[in-house]
């Protein structure tokens, strides 16, 4: 990570006055560069991480400087965005001695140029051979960088220099350290006795140490000899001899490693090599050893060019001991592609690829629960482009089995290709029109069953094209306390069936619709001001109502290809078709009543209550149904209801609840609460319940015992199973420069429902690197508010057939 150099700062002419203009400078170009054995390290670290990007907190560091600000020291030495070698050095001290062609200057010496500013006590330059001394309280600043030293020395024609006795604080960001000794000779630079850390420097909890450094700032890099890295007295790294880069050039060497313990994989030990092949394109190898299971090497390319980027992951393990004892499972491994290519202003190619060696992949190489939550692994590819009132897309897709429970007749069939535009027209004064319409070709390899006597049940493949026009229109009527919004729209669609698959799904070859779909949107907005506890709040009544009809249509001559029915929810009350997707047009004769009141805070707009409750009025049975499930008979839906509070700034609370009065019972019940602790603790509390899917509670929690201890937890427990899917107790010490986070972990492994267990041990030198696993991407995914951040953030869906989080690209 460089910082800016202190280049030229002493005068090589000038006249016999305190206040000059120099024309000529020395050369202490090294120096800046020359100050850490750290360079190396942060280059390391952020030219190519391996952890998620969390900043450093370095707030528990007290406010004291290894190198105090220096006094009467001009507002310019601040971040300077000129070009130093053109600015001009002006020279002053109390007294003028000597001759014209050797002055010496004392008492209160002070040059300044740009961003920097050089003070001493005692300034000597012989001008004949070019020498310059400079002696008693030497100090020095830019905006990257201050420093003191006792003595320095040297001579401009030879381009050589000795500094003594060198303290250092960089200021661009947290590091100090010392130097007995620097020699410097044009490029080359030699540093004596060198230390680095992010630490106080009356608390070293962690320093690094060098007993020679040797500096080639030309080449971008510096050698140590005989480097230790000390926490606390301890020396616990003792590296006789390695090379580092000391500027912003990337470089070929090791990342730092990943090591972790756990029962299936048992020690695991994984180290990046970083490859540098090019300013715009690198990779990273990632050979990995896990004792109970073998090796596997992972790699990761990366590419940027002006108009797009992308990465190419991959990874090959020859043998896996964890399933040699299995049939069908040799080498495994996967490859991904991901990126994207802007072709102009309008259009963008973006391409998602993967492919996995078999269906249990994810499984065995992921280390949470989202490795068993899907079934498919999806690619996709296209061309996507959107102006002012379009959208456009031509793309394919196509999934890949990722659950041996299954087979690969489960799997949704393919589009190869799909084309998709919307076209919407909003200019009128009344009416709004638009256009949605798609083109797609379906194809699975195992779309149609071969029945044969006496042998196992086959497939064939087989597929078909699918075309669907939505033309609408539109008229918003709205005031400032309501809103009118009728809506009429016609969904045609056209099939071409292949014939196999046509006779096993008993449907047309070529079927079509025309179906009209009107609806009308309506609601009133209702305010008051109040006050509660002595504070002024609004309270909003915000009645609606939704009014559906389309008129049936048989369509059980269709084909289902990509259409599934949505889950019941707030959102789905007013949506003009309760399937997923446009093989299926549900008929409706229905009324939405809703109804949602809030509690604004004036002073800034906080919702500190809301509430919602809303309920479909079935007037006709809705007949519209995929293959096995029932029509909507007339009557009422259930009812919907979600409310959210919060007493205070640090208390939150959540529900959702839905009561079947057809049924007489509950369809969906979920509570959630959180505490926001001081000092960044959380507690998280939740309990989810979907009748006939699942029960689940949840808690978590990071709770600090004081500034620097605290414990993290959460205990995920399945009720409908009677067991834990995932469970971590752990301990973090944070101090000023150095974090330690020690995490157990038990949790759901595989879809037989074994527990796994494992250790997490990462020791984070903070400004430096950190070693072991990464624990707080695994608590950022456990407990939510770990990273109070994530709060304010809307989370990913995980979509179906979308590869989960991990595996680690590089397992």
């Amino acid at each position: 990570m460089p910082f800016a150099e202190p280049s030229g700062i002493l005068p090589a002419d000038f006249v016999q006055r305190p206040d000059v203009r120099v024309r000529s400078t020395l050369r202490l170009t090294p120096l800046a560069l020359c100050i850490g054995l750290s360079l190396g390290a942060q280059a390391w670290a952020q030219d190519m991480p391996q952890q998620e990007d969390m900043a450093d907190d370095f707030s528990l560091c007290p406010i004291v400087d290894a190198v105090p600000v220096f006094e009467n020291v001009p507002e310019k030495s601040g971040i300077f965005m000129g070009d130093r070698s053109a600015a001009p050095t002006d020279i002053e001290g109390d007294s003028l001695a000597g001759t014209d062609v050797a002055p010496e200057f004392e008492g209160n010496v002070a040059l300044r140029r740009g961003d920097q500013y050089l003070g001493a006590d005692k300034l000597t330059y012989d001008s004949t051979v070019q020498r310059y001394v400079a002696e008693g309280n030497i100090r020095y600043q830019d905006a990257a960088m201050r420093l003191t030293a006792e003595r320095a020395e040297g001579n401009q024609a030879a381009d050589q220099h000795r500094i003594e006795d060198l303290k250092y604080q960089l200021v661009s960001r947290r590091g100090n350290g010392e130097s007995d000794m620097i020699e410097l000779h044009g490029a080359q630079g030699v540093l004596h006795g060198s230390t680095y850390s992010t630490c106080d420097p009356t608390d070293r909890h962690w320093e690094l140490r060098a007993r020679r450094i040797d500096v080639d700032s030309a080449e971008g890099m510096a050698t140590a000899h005989s480097a230790v890295l000390r926490i606390g007295k301890v020396p616990v790294l003792y590296v006789p001899w390695f090379m580092f880069p000391i500027d912003e050039r990337r470089r070929t060497g090791l990342l730092f490693p990943s090591i972790a313990n756990s029962e299936r994989n048992g020690f695991d030990y994984k180290q990046p090599i970083y490859l540098n092949l090019a300013p715009n394109y690198d990779m990273t190898l990632y050979p990995r050893v896990m004792t109970n299971r073998g090796t596997i090497l992972g790699v990761e390319a990366r590419y940027l060019g002006n108009r797009g980027q992308g990465t190419l992951s991959g990874a090959y393990m020859p043998s896996d001991d964890l399933r040699d004892d299995e049939p069908g499972f040799g080498a495994r491994g996967h490859g991904a592609f991901n990126g994207f290519y802007n072709v102009n202003r309008h259009w963008q190619a973006r391409a998602n690829l993967i492919h996995i060696s078999d269906p249990r992949y994810f499984e065995d190489f992921n280390n949470s629960i989202q490795g068993i939550a899907v079934y498919s692994a999806q690619s996709g590819a296209g061309l996507y482009g959107r102006g002012r009132t379009w959208t456009a897309s031509f793309s394919a897709d196509r999934y890949q089995l990722a659950d041996y429970t299954l087979t690969e007749n489960t799997l949704p069939f393919n589009r190869l290709p799909r084309a998709y535009a919307t076209w919407e027209y909003r200019d009128l004064r009344w009416i709004e029109v638009g256009l949605e319409t798609e083109a797609v070709r379906f194809q699975k390899d195992a779309a149609v069953p071969v029945v044969v006597p006496g042998q196992p049940l086959t497939f064939d493949s087989g597929g078909g094209t699918r075309f669907v026009a939505k033309p609408y229109i539109s008229m918003p009527l709205k005031g400032d306390s309501w809103f009118v919004t009728p809506t009429f729209a016609y969904r045609y669609a056209k099939y071409q069936v292949d014939e196999d698959l046509a006779r096993v799904t008993r449907t047309a070859r070529s079927p079509s619709h025309t179906i009209p779909i009107s609806s009308v949107d309506a609601g009133l907005y209702f305010d008051r001001a109040t006050t509660l506890d002595g504070m002024s709040y609004l309270q909003t009544l915000e009645p609606r109502l939704y009014y559906l009809y389309v008129p049936y249509h048989d369509q059980s001559d269709q084909p289902v290809f990509d259409t599934g029915t949505l889950t019941f929810s707030w959102g789905q009350m007013f949506r003009d078709n309760r399937f997923s997707g446009p093989d299926r047009q549900a008929d409706a004769n229905q009324l939405t009543l809703a109804l949602t009141t809030r509690l604004l805070r004036e002073r800034d707009g906080k919702e500190r209550l809301s509430a919602s409750i809303g309920q479909i009025r079935y007037f006709d049975d809705s007949l519209v149904s995929l293959p096995g499930q029932r029509p909507i008979e007339q009557g009422r839906s259930a009812w919907v209801m979600d409310a959210s509070w919060a007493p205070t700034d640090r208390w939150s609370f959540g529900a959702s609840y839905q009561w079947n009065p057809t049924e007489r019972e509950k369809d969906l019940v979920s509570v959630r609460g959180r505490y926001l602790m001081p000092d960044d603790g959380i507690v998280n509390l939740s309990y989810r319940f979907r009748r006939n899917v699942s029960e689940q509670a949840d808690f978590s929690f990071l709770y600090p015992i004081n500034p620097t201890w605290s414990v993290v937890g959460r205990h995920y427990y399945s009720i409908l199973d009677s067991k834990p899917l995932e469970q971590i107790l752990g301990f973090q010490w944070d101090s000023c420069c150095i974090a330690v986070r020690l995490v157990g972990r038990r949790y759901v492994q595989n879809r037989e429902g074994d527990l796994s267990r494992g250790i997490m041990l990462e020791i984070e030198l903070k400004g430096l690197g950190s070693a072991g696993q990464d624990t707080r991407k695994t608590l950022r995914r456990a407990i939510l508010g770990y990273n109070r951040g994530d709060l304010y953030l809307v989370p990913p869906e995980t979509a179906t057939g979308q590869p989960p989080e991990d595996p680690d690209p590089t397992p």
